[in-house]
């Protein structure tokens, strides 16, 4: 049912609050869900080896933030093929850039209502504990993470502001266990659809 009206919720927060895991396990449980994940969805494309994957490699290996077209285009398309109806993304907007850009395409796009904007909100300690106890690859080390977080943090004041003002911003803490969360989360989202 590609061609249906599609509700997306965006999930936010800092690197190893979780939100990955959180939308990824919610999705599993409920078919009427599709989780996509902005990193994973760019990192898909990057082991394609494709010309975009390699420039897009040039700056995720670094931890930086790729240019607004590339991730734009590859998150429309994912949200216009998903297979459901409701859609959570995570990691987006990671700037006000991206926020604004996401917004402006929104209200020329009649298939696709933002629902919500999730933030899973963890201390700096927690997540720079998880990060790198993680150690999944390359940029999980001390001074990717510094950079990560910085650019994750440096926004989030503007992006709050701004889906607060449109009574879309909701804050779940990401401290307790992963069951609590996931719950408290897949209530929330529930309640919505």
């Amino acid at each position: 049912m590609p061609n249906t009206h599609k509700k997306l919720f965006l999930i936010i927060g800092a690197p190893g609050s979780g939100k990955t895991t959180d939308a990824e396990l919610i999705a599993k449980e409920n078919e009427n869900i599709t989780h996509y994940s902005t990193g994973d969805v760019l990192r898909e494309e990057v082991a394609l080896g494709s010309e975009r994957g390699l420039e897009l490699d040039t700056y995720m290996s670094k931890g930086n933030i790729v240019p607004i077209d590339m991730v734009m285009e590859t998150i429309i398309n994912s949200i216009k093929k998903s297979p459901t109806e409701v859609i959570l993304i995570d990691g987006f907007p990671r700037s006000v850039e991206q926020m604004n850009t996401l917004d402006s395409y929104l209200e020329k796009e009649d298939s696709i209502s933002l629902l919500h904007v999730i933030e899973i909100e963890v201390s700096e300690k927690t997540a720079r504990d998880r990060v790198l106890g993680r150690s999944r690859g390359k940029d999980d080390n001390s001074e990717v993470f510094d950079n990560r977080i910085k650019l994750y943090l440096k926004p989030l004041p503007s992006i709050k502001a701004f889906y607060g003002l449109k009574k879309m911003l909701v804050v779940i803490s990401g401290e307790g266990s992963l069951e609590i969360i996931v719950k408290e989360l897949h209530e929330f989202i529930q309640s919505k659809i």
